[in-house]
């Protein structure tokens, strides 16, 4: 028992360090992000092109589209959040201070892409768009937002991506071709 009453000390010491760093990095995000061109930046990034995926989404496949473009934010958030945590990357200029993920990548750009590629040319080779997914988002948006200093691939390299965003397209995709919904309630 005595052993155990220590680890709960180092533990909570550690969280202590860890608030007084978020809180450290609020303060730095008032003072220095918000409001800033790249904060601004981020919040169209947020919005608007979920604005544009709704004016030109195949109605009939709302909810199938919605439910794989919440699975790929799902994915994308979690693996974010592992790279940050582990150090092989951050981000600068977030839209949300306390998210140690960029929300526009992946709550928007991530899912909404993969969304209009399902969507569009649906029975095209699937894996000709997710190397063209994955090829355009390692080698185009990942460097942009890298140029951009909102993105430091710190123990990354772009090539890294492909296989893992290629991975994400084909998951969605094979969920995208699942069938098997039937009503919760029985009346419908």
């Amino acid at each position: 028992m005595e052993n155990n009453d220590k680890v709960i000390k180092i533990i909570d010491k550690n969280v202590d360090k860890i608030e007084n760093l978020i809180d450290l990095k609020i303060k730095l995000w008032r003072e220095h992000v918000l409001f800033s061109g790249l904060w601004w930046m981020g919040i169209f990034l947020s919005i608007l092109p979920w604005v544009i995926w709704f004016v030109i989404r195949k109605k009939q496949s709302t909810d199938l589209l919605l439910y794989v473009g919440f699975y790929v934010m799902s994915i994308s958030v979690m693996l974010d959040i592992i790279g940050d945590q582990i150090g092989l990357w951050h981000y600068r200029y977030h839209v949300i201070p306390v998210l140690p993920t960029y929300f526009p990548w992946d709550m928007t750009l991530m899912p909404l892409t993969i969304m209009v590629l399902l969507q569009f040319r649906p029975n095209s080779n699937p894996w000709l768009k997710a190397i063209f997914f994955a090829l355009m988002s390692s080698y185009l948006a990942e460097p942009f937002f890298t140029w951009l200093t909102v993105y430091n691939p710190i123990h990354w390299r772009f090539t890294y991506s492909v296989p893992i965003q290629i991975a994400i397209y084909m998951s969605a995709y094979w969920l995208s071709l699942r069938t098997k919904f039937s009503p919760l309630n029985k009346e419908h």
